[in-house]
């Protein structure tokens, strides 16, 4: 045996001890479940109260989801020129409504003054929601006037921007003022906007999960050190696919369930999808269809 085989086996061999030993040094820690997940059978999250049936993020849209009984809404929230805290997607107003502009440079009252209704056109391409009064609506409103749904908010400033280092603090403010710290889970693409949030919260709110966070999960999940993860969020909301990776393999799902995260997919609008990832265990869908998503959910048995 060579001189550089017997160092390849030396490491080798050190490698598997050591793995062998924090495998039996170390057990995952669950997460502990916050009440606004304590739920048995998968969920219909309404992305952005159902974009598909009425225009996203308005009023429209989350009441014909609540009727139609979904569990939950998934929203978006920026920070207007004077500090409010509304339920809107973009940087740009351009896209939804017939203004134009960046949302942080208006105040509320200005931008209540767009319709938010005017891009939006049903199957048949009419434009059946412009000029109907259809009006941006703020976190605080959507809060009151839908008391019994899961709502999960996605800090879309970023936190480099001045709008985005207020929000978190404004946003646990408003989370106390409402009484709504168990029906809501608060997220974002950036992993630091949660951090700064649980500043506030200090884990007394459900969190999803950032980018690195679903980044750290993954790895740990495909390597041989999964054991070692420690998951910072109690929910974790994914695309089915990211770049090169399938990120809806049930070994992976069952490896989050088993540290207490469930798995919501987005954004989820055929049956057969909606059907195949609840077959694998996924906990959530969110969808821009809740009416199919919502009369498909009655004849599917869940597997766990």
């Amino acid at each position: 045996m060579g001189k550089k085989t017997k160092v390849a086996v030396a490491i080798a061999a050190a490698s598997a001890a050591a793995w062998a030993s924090s495998k039996a040094l170390t057990k995952p820690k669950p997460r502990d479940k916050k009440d606004a997940l304590n739920y048995d059978t998968p969920i219909v999250m309404a992305h952005r109260g159902g974009s598909k049936i009425a225009p996203e993020s308005s009023l429209s849209a989350f009441q014909q989801a609540a009727e139609l009984g979904v569990h939950g809404f998934e929203i978006d929230i920026r920070l207007t020129k004077d500090e409010e805290i509304i339920v809107f997607h973009d940087e740009y107003i351009d896209r939804t409504t017939d203004g134009s502009g960046k949302v942080a440079n208006y105040t509320l009252e200005e931008l209540q003054q767009f319709d938010l209704g005017y891009h939006f056109s049903n199957e048949n391409g009419q434009y059946t929601y412009r000029g109907k009064g259809e009006k941006i609506i703020t976190l605080k409103q959507l809060l009151e006037e839908f008391p019994l749904q899961l709502i999960n908010i996605d800090m879309k400033d970023s936190p480099e921007a001045y709008e985005g280092s207020l929000i978190p603090s404004k946003l646990w403010r408003l989370i106390e003022e409402t009484s709504s710290h168990n029906r809501v889970v608060v997220s974002s693409f950036y992993d630091e906007q949660i951090d700064r949030f649980n500043l506030y919260a200090q884990n007394s709110i459900a969190l999803g999960a950032g980018e690195n966070e679903v980044r750290k999960a993954f790895s740990a999940y495909t390597s041989q050190f999964g054991h070692l993860y420690s998951p910072r969020a109690d929910v974790i909301q994914i695309p089915v696919k990211h770049g090169v990776f399938q990120l809806d393999r049930p070994g992976f799902i069952h490896f989050l369930d088993k540290l207490q995260v469930p798995v919501h997919y987005w954004t989820i609008d055929e049956p057969e999808a909606m059907k195949q990832l609840i077959a694998s265990g996924a906990k959530g869908i969110i969808t821009d269809r809740p009416d199919v998503a919502m009369e498909l959910l009655k004849d599917i048995e869940p597997t766990s």
